[in-house]
């Protein structure tokens, strides 16, 4: 959503706005967001995100962080609950958690989180996608409205699924790392559905401390399936893009983080975690 401004401002003002205009090629519209963004407050274009894959990986996910306090930072994400109970997805401003026995509902604002990746999402494209038989073809789709790998995006499609194939993992024993214990998830199918993807997609550089490439969850319309996707396919489908140019990492301050062996690339286990078994 957009709100359009009319406002009278000084003429010293408006001069210094057209010299910055046309020393930097931006729009009255981008500038005018900045100054407003940076006197109110409110960041832009800005994905936030809690601790680090690395320390999810190594068997660090208790609790870090609420629900709540992830929601005060963006209305767009996901994320995972503490203890790994299941996978977390915030749309439209509240989060919902899918359970390894397939159980969605609303999170509590007191529930515990020890990874989430959210933003405002404001999206500069709105367009209707071509339609995709699977995974790989979702990605590319998506790959046609990126135009740089250097910086994050937040990507949303909504509309009809042909299939839908997601997994949410179930809480392992405490110091169990990611890769075994997203060997004991539940698979979810789900044929003919409305719903919605929420995805982010981050560039290789930021393998050290996120997931790089396409993350995508997927919640229903009714809001009663979902989960971390597999496997789609769908098409047409409303498709909005946000180019994100700034990045906020919250480190936890917990004793299990501040003493956590990090130091090691944790990229493999991190891509085996993330795809099907």
């Amino acid at each position: 959503m957009a709100t359009t401004l009319s406002a009278t401002i000084p003429d010293s003002i408006g001069s210094a706005l057209d010299h910055e205009i046309l020393r930097t090629k931006r729009t009255y519209s981008s500038i005018v967001t900045a100054a407003l963004s940076q006197y109110l407050g409110v960041p832009i274009h800005t994905l936030f995100q809690v601790s680090t894959s690395g320390a999810l990986v190594a068997g660090v996910f208790d609790r870090e962080t609420s629900v709540e306090s992830v929601l005060e930072h963006g209305d767009f994400g996901l994320g995972t609950f503490a203890h790994l109970d299941g996978e977390m997805v915030v749309l439209d401003g509240r989060a919902y958690q899918v359970q390894g026995s397939g159980l969605v509902s609303e999170a509590r604002g007191d529930a515990g989180a020890p990874f989430a990746v959210v933003t405002r999402f404001t999206p500069q494209i709105d367009e209707t996608s071509v339609p995709v038989s699977n995974f790989r073809e979702l990605e590319a789709c998506c790959d046609l409205y990126r135009k740089s790998g250097n910086i994050f995006y937040a990507i949303r499609l909504d509309g009809h699924f042909q299939r839908v194939r997601t997994r949410a993992v179930n809480p392992p024993q405490p110091g169990t790392r990611l890769v075994d214990a997203a060997k004991d998830q539940s698979e979810f199918n789900f044929h003919s559905i409305e719903g919605t993807l929420i995805g982010l997609w981050s560039p290789g550089f930021s393998s050290a401390f996120s997931v790089a490439g396409y993350h995508f969850h997927f919640l229903s319309e009714d809001r009663q399936h979902g989960g971390h996707l597999l496997d789609v396919c769908a098409g047409p489908l409303r498709l909005r893009v946000e180019a994100l140019t700034n990045f906020h990492l919250a480190l936890p301050e917990s004793e299990a983080f501040l003493k956590a062996d990090l130091s090691k690339n944790t990229a493999e286990e991190l891509a085996y975690a993330e795809q099907a078994h």
